[in-house]
Protein backbone atom coordinates (compact mmCIF):
# COMPACT_ATOMS: atom_id res chain seq x y z
CA UNK A 1 0.00 0.00 0.00
CA UNK A 2 1.47 3.64 -0.78
CA UNK A 3 0.39 7.22 -0.20
CA UNK A 4 -1.25 9.35 -3.12
CA UNK A 5 -0.63 12.94 -3.35
CA UNK A 6 -3.02 15.34 -4.49
CA UNK A 7 -2.70 18.18 -6.03
CA UNK A 8 -5.48 20.85 -7.13
CA UNK A 9 -4.37 22.58 -10.42
CA UNK A 10 -7.57 24.18 -11.47
CA UNK A 11 -9.54 27.00 -10.01
CA UNK A 12 -13.26 27.22 -9.06
CA UNK A 13 -14.75 28.59 -12.04
CA UNK A 14 -17.38 26.33 -13.90
CA UNK A 15 -16.83 23.35 -11.02
CA UNK A 16 -19.99 21.22 -11.79
CA UNK A 17 -21.68 20.46 -8.07
CA UNK A 18 -20.63 16.82 -7.57
CA UNK A 19 -17.16 17.65 -8.16
CA UNK A 20 -17.22 20.10 -6.35
CA UNK A 21 -18.84 18.05 -3.34
CA UNK A 22 -15.73 15.27 -4.22
CA UNK A 23 -13.41 18.21 -4.06
CA UNK A 24 -14.32 18.90 -0.47
CA UNK A 25 -14.88 15.84 0.71
CA UNK A 26 -11.20 15.53 -0.46
CA UNK A 27 -9.89 18.97 1.33
CA UNK A 28 -9.27 20.67 -2.02
CA UNK A 29 -11.22 23.58 -1.65
CA UNK A 30 -8.49 25.38 -3.18
CA UNK A 31 -5.58 25.92 -6.49
CA UNK A 32 -2.24 24.88 -5.65
CA UNK A 33 -3.78 22.90 -2.23
CA UNK A 34 -2.03 19.67 -1.97
CA UNK A 35 -3.30 16.50 0.26
CA UNK A 36 -1.73 13.15 1.43
CA UNK A 37 -4.22 9.70 1.12
CA UNK A 38 -3.88 6.27 1.21
CA UNK A 39 -3.71 4.46 -2.42
CA UNK A 40 -7.67 2.78 -1.78
CA UNK A 41 -10.41 2.12 -4.06
CA UNK A 42 -12.75 4.88 -2.04
CA UNK A 43 -9.62 7.47 -3.10
CA UNK A 44 -9.10 6.21 -6.37
CA UNK A 45 -12.99 6.90 -7.00
CA UNK A 46 -13.25 10.13 -6.04
CA UNK A 47 -10.26 10.85 -8.01
CA UNK A 48 -11.99 9.44 -11.21
CA UNK A 49 -14.31 12.04 -10.65
CA UNK A 50 -12.54 14.83 -10.15
CA UNK A 51 -9.94 13.72 -12.57
CA UNK A 52 -9.93 17.21 -14.69
CA UNK A 53 -9.10 19.39 -12.00
CA UNK A 54 -6.53 18.01 -9.84
CA UNK A 55 -3.49 15.56 -10.75
CA UNK A 56 -1.79 12.53 -8.23
CA UNK A 57 0.64 10.58 -8.26
CA UNK A 58 2.56 8.06 -5.43
CA UNK A 59 5.32 10.17 -3.41
CA UNK A 60 8.23 8.73 -1.93
CA UNK A 61 9.73 9.15 1.59
CA UNK A 62 12.10 11.68 0.94
CA UNK A 63 9.72 14.13 -0.66
CA UNK A 64 6.89 13.65 1.71
CA UNK A 65 9.35 14.72 4.92
CA UNK A 66 10.00 17.46 2.77
CA UNK A 67 6.77 18.22 2.08
CA UNK A 68 5.22 17.61 5.90
CA UNK A 69 8.60 20.17 7.38
CA UNK A 70 8.55 22.90 5.30
CA UNK A 71 4.79 22.85 4.16
CA UNK A 72 2.95 21.51 6.84
CA UNK A 73 0.77 23.60 9.77
CA UNK A 74 -0.33 23.26 12.85
CA UNK A 75 -3.88 25.46 13.41
CA UNK A 76 -3.21 28.98 14.36
CA UNK A 77 -0.81 28.92 11.68
CA UNK A 78 2.55 27.50 13.23
CA UNK A 79 5.11 25.18 11.22
CA UNK A 80 5.15 21.65 11.45
CA UNK A 81 8.63 21.00 13.00
CA UNK A 82 10.32 17.46 14.46
CA UNK A 83 9.63 18.74 17.49
CA UNK A 84 6.27 19.65 17.22
CA UNK A 85 5.67 15.89 15.68
CA UNK A 86 7.58 13.91 18.29
CA UNK A 87 4.89 16.08 21.05
CA UNK A 88 1.41 15.50 19.23
CA UNK A 89 2.36 11.56 18.06
CA UNK A 90 5.34 10.89 20.48
CA UNK A 91 7.22 9.55 17.39
CA UNK A 92 9.69 10.58 15.17
CA UNK A 93 8.92 11.77 11.73
CA UNK A 94 10.67 9.07 10.18
CA UNK A 95 8.88 6.82 12.05
CA UNK A 96 6.06 8.90 11.12
CA UNK A 97 6.65 8.21 8.07
CA UNK A 98 6.80 4.70 8.00
CA UNK A 99 3.33 4.49 9.97
CA UNK A 100 1.65 6.77 6.78
CA UNK A 101 3.10 4.18 3.84
CA UNK A 102 2.51 1.49 5.88
CA UNK A 103 -1.49 2.51 6.51
CA UNK A 104 -1.51 2.36 10.27
CA UNK A 105 -2.08 6.19 10.63
CA UNK A 106 -3.30 8.79 7.82
CA UNK A 107 -1.89 12.26 7.78
CA UNK A 108 -5.62 13.66 7.19
CA UNK A 109 -6.92 11.82 10.90
CA UNK A 110 -3.71 12.09 12.66
CA UNK A 111 -4.60 14.79 14.78
CA UNK A 112 -6.93 17.66 15.46
CA UNK A 113 -3.86 20.07 15.96
CA UNK A 114 -2.60 19.42 12.48
CA UNK A 115 -3.68 20.65 9.22
CA UNK A 116 -4.33 18.16 6.50
CA UNK A 117 -4.05 20.40 3.76
CA UNK A 118 -1.00 21.51 2.27
CA UNK A 119 -0.84 24.97 0.96
CA UNK A 120 2.03 25.46 -1.99
CA UNK A 121 3.45 27.84 -4.69
CA UNK A 122 2.66 27.89 -8.24
CA UNK A 123 5.64 25.46 -9.90
CA UNK A 124 8.99 27.09 -9.98
CA UNK A 125 9.60 27.19 -14.18
CA UNK A 126 5.92 27.40 -14.78
CA UNK A 127 3.87 24.17 -15.81
CA UNK A 128 5.14 21.93 -18.38
CA UNK A 129 2.28 21.54 -20.19
CA UNK A 130 -1.62 22.65 -20.43
CA UNK A 131 -3.81 22.78 -17.28
CA UNK A 132 -6.39 21.93 -19.10
CA UNK A 133 -5.12 18.33 -20.89
CA UNK A 134 -4.26 15.24 -19.38
CA UNK A 135 -0.88 14.38 -18.35
CA UNK A 136 -0.50 11.48 -20.94
CA UNK A 137 -1.58 13.91 -23.86
CA UNK A 138 1.11 16.39 -22.80
CA UNK A 139 -0.79 18.16 -20.12
CA UNK A 140 -0.50 18.31 -16.39
CA UNK A 141 -4.13 17.16 -15.13
CA UNK A 142 -4.81 13.39 -14.23
CA UNK A 143 -2.14 10.19 -13.06
CA UNK A 144 1.42 10.83 -13.41
CA UNK A 145 2.40 8.15 -11.10
CA UNK A 146 5.83 8.71 -9.50
CA UNK A 147 6.46 12.06 -11.61
CA UNK A 148 4.34 13.72 -9.04
CA UNK A 149 7.18 13.94 -6.67
CA UNK A 150 9.04 16.23 -9.64
CA UNK A 151 6.14 18.33 -9.26
CA UNK A 152 5.62 18.64 -5.70
CA UNK A 153 9.53 19.58 -5.42
CA UNK A 154 9.00 22.57 -7.53
CA UNK A 155 5.70 23.49 -5.85
CA UNK A 156 7.52 23.09 -2.20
Amino acid sequence: MGLLAIIRIRGTVDVPPKVMKTLEMLNLSRKFTAVIYPDNETIKGMLNVVKDWVTWGEVNKEVLKELILKRGRLWGERKVSEESIKEITGKEIDELIDELFAGNVGWHKLSPKVKPVFRLHPPKGGFKGSIKKPFKSGGELGYRGSRINDLLKRMI
